[in-house]
């Protein structure tokens, strides 16, 4: 039996997610020459949510990709697979934002930072995360964190959604 503990409610990742988008304008000084790319599946809506605060923000309309990484994963065996990638605006020269729900061996940052140069050189790549839990395989530090979550190896994170799963919210699942 898994025990469920709630880290984050929706006002949480709310103000994570505000935070970390004031954060992006602040190190990159605005919004200009901006890209913003999600991972599949709940980095995507959190990067949409990162853009619509920028607007909200900024007045400024920043370019949104979503990235499917599946085929660019150096631990799963692909088969049958349909890519979902839609980035619709040149990379090349752009300061591209990367945003992933939960960092934690680093592997799908890779993923998505070999998917992104397989289509364009960007100026420089930057990682937004809403969870930092710790246990890196490989040398990828985020720029942004929502919150820091040390964890044991044998516990999962979980990252809902609103638009994905009903409610937003943060919970880890221990044995």
């Amino acid at each position: 039996m898994k025990e469920k503990i709630q880290i984050m409610d929706e006002n949480a990742m709310r103000r994570a997610v505000t935070r970390i988008t004031y954060e992006i304008l602040e190190c990159n000084r605005g919004a200009e020459n901006l890209g913003v790319i999600g991972i599949f599946s709940r980095g995507a809506v959190l990067a949409e949510r990162i853009v619509k605060k920028i607007y909200e923000l900024e007045q400024i309309s920043v370019p949104l990709g979503g990235l499917d990484i599946t085929s660019y994963r150096d631990d799963r065996v692909v088969e049958n697979h349909a890519e979902k990638t839609k980035i619709d605006f040149f990379v090349k020269d752009k300061r591209i934002v990367i945003v992933d729900d939960v960092l934690y061996t680093g592997r799908s940052c890779r993923a998505a930072m070999d998917a992104i140069l397989a289509i364009g050189r960007p100026q420089c790549m930057q990682l937004a995360v809403l969870i930092e839990r710790g246990h890196r395989e490989l040398p990828i530090h985020p720029d942004y964190v929502g919150k820091n979550l040390p964890t044991a190896k044998t516990e999962i994170v979980k990252v809902s959604v609103q638009e994905l799963d009903g409610r937003d919210c943060v919970s880890i699942f221990r044995d």
